[in-house]
């Protein structure tokens, strides 16, 4: 570790010690100037987030400020009630007690974000370590490098300096600061580096959420109007071209409804973005030349049905939806992230679902039906972090929500009040009397089968509140 990271460490984990930030007005205040740091610094943000990815304002607005503003709105309304003690039922033996969960901080720990939304991914975890009364380093990605340096820039002007910090860089950097004890790690990636991450947080016992990503599959079920699923659809995979780790990742259909789907999205596509969505400023970019390589060549799996235009020098990949793809191909080998849309046929919802389970379990599943049954089929015999019925995304815009993975697309999970208490140690508290000793001697040698009747009434949890006497 380099001696800058130390003497930062040591400046966090001084204010984490100080306890200032335990009180709930300290946690307010810096909520507060966080707000005020993205609504003073909207155009900045925007540009910034159009330099790194071509974003449009729109866009940028929806999921990366409008969502935070939210989510802060979220955590400044109801901050004062998660802190509260939770207080839990008691058994007879500790009914004159006060026994509570409290929600404590962890202490310092690292936020490392990602590049495709690098200032809602960043600041969203945030939120839930400010809540919870954390100190946080963030490691912004440094592949988004106009935002890496905003961020870096704004941050310490807003927060309290002894208290949060910024530290730039690339894998070094992140290797370095690895190399520390922290209280805590929240990792928004890859699944590859997602356990470089496990693997050195497990050198120290630290706890770590990971949110990664994965292939997220769409179930299209015959009876659907194709032009509504294409504009459902084609938004939520195209948004930020593709750069999105809950965009459905493919396509399960049957050949009828596929025919039926691919005349919707020619349609749709050129109502969204025109006959050259290069031209268009709706439309986004990918975020440097190594991942333009790595999405065009998936270009090559099966066939392209619709775009397939790419443009190296402008990091432009049109809107693509391919057909004829095969489960091996490498397209449904590994995470798009990019603006492509396998479709692969299916004869039956029963079929979709034995293709699903085959796989890795999602980030997201999306299921498309007019059915009901076949809705309640999909979310009950898969497994997925999350699942929309009829729509893509939409459930993220709910902080009431859980927001995570699980198996190879992550652990943990936050958004709303699952951020303050993914950032909060609960920790069980009993306060007993100092004196009342009579009542403790059922439990104390020399033992008696009496006291061991009456000690297991007064603890056990009976089904029917039974209560019997050896």
């Amino acid at each position: 570790m380099s001696s800058s990271q130390e003497e930062l460490l040591g400046r966090l984990r001084t204010g984490f010690n100080s306890g200032k930030t335990r009180s709930l007005e300290f946690r307010l205040s810096q909520l507060q100037a966080l707000k005020r740091l993205l609504d003073e610094n909207r155009q900045a943000i925007n540009e910034a987030l159009a330099q790194d990815l071509h974003k449009p304002g729109f866009e940028a607005e929806v999921s990366e400020i409008s969502f935070l503003i939210t989510e802060i709105n979220v955590a400044l309304n109801n901050l004062k009630t998660w802190m509260k003690d939770e207080h839990v039922e008691k058994n007879w033996a500790t009914k004159l007690n006060s026994a509570f969960i409290r929600k404590d901080p962890f202490g310092v720990v690292l936020i490392i974000g990602a590049w495709n939304y690098p200032i809602q991914l960043l600041l969203n975890p945030l939120v839930g370590a400010i809540g919870a009364g954390n100190c946080a380093i963030l490691k912004p990605s440094e592949l988004s490098k106009s935002t890496e340096k905003l961020v870096s820039n704004l941050l310490p002007r807003y927060l309290d300096q002894e208290c949060f910090a910024v530290v730039c860089g690339g894998p070094q950097e992140i290797s370095q600061l690895l190399e520390n004890k922290f209280d805590y790690i929240f990792f928004t990636g890859n699944a590859s580096v997602g356990k470089i991450i496990m693997a050195a947080a497990s050198k120290h016992l630290t706890p770590v959420t990971l949110e990664l990503g994965g292939k997220n599959p769409c179930f299209v079920d015959n009876g659907c109007n194709p032009k509504n699923i294409a504009n459902r659809l084609a938004w939520v995979r195209f948004f930020n071209a593709g750069q999105t780790c809950v965009a459905p990742d493919y396509v399960l259909c049957t050949w009828q409804m596929r025919e039926q789907l691919l005349s919707a999205l020619k349609e749709t596509l050129e109502t969204f973005y025109g006959k050259e969505p290069q031209q268009s400023s709706d439309f986004g970019r990918i975020i440097n030349d190594r991942h333009f390589q790595r999405v065009k060549a998936l270009l090559q799996s099966g066939s392209v049905a619709i775009g397939g235009q790419s443009d190296k020098s402008d990091k432009y990949i049109a809107p693509t939806v391919l057909v004829d793809v095969q489960e091996s191909d490498p397209v449904m080998q590994e995470e798009i992230f990019g603006p492509i849309l396998p479709i692969l046929t299916v004869e039956s919802p029963e079929e979709a679902i034995a293709f699903i389970n085959r796989q890795e379990k999602p980030l997201a599943f999306y299921a498309f039906s007019p059915d009901s049954k076949v809705i309640d089929a999909m979310l009950d015999r898969t497994s997925s972090g999350g699942f929309c019925g009829n729509d893509g995304m939409m459930h993220m815009t709910l902080p009431s929500l859980p927001f995570g993975g699980i198996g190879h697309s992550g652990m943990g999970n936050y958004h709303g009040k699952f951020s303050f208490n993914t950032f909060s140690h609960h920790r069980a508290v009993l306060l007993r009397s100092p004196g009342l000793e009579k009542l403790n001697t059922l439990r104390y040698p020399p033992y008696t089968k009496s006291n061991l009747g009456l000690l297991l009434c007064a603890t056990e949890v009976k089904q029917k509140g039974m209560c019997t006497l050896l």
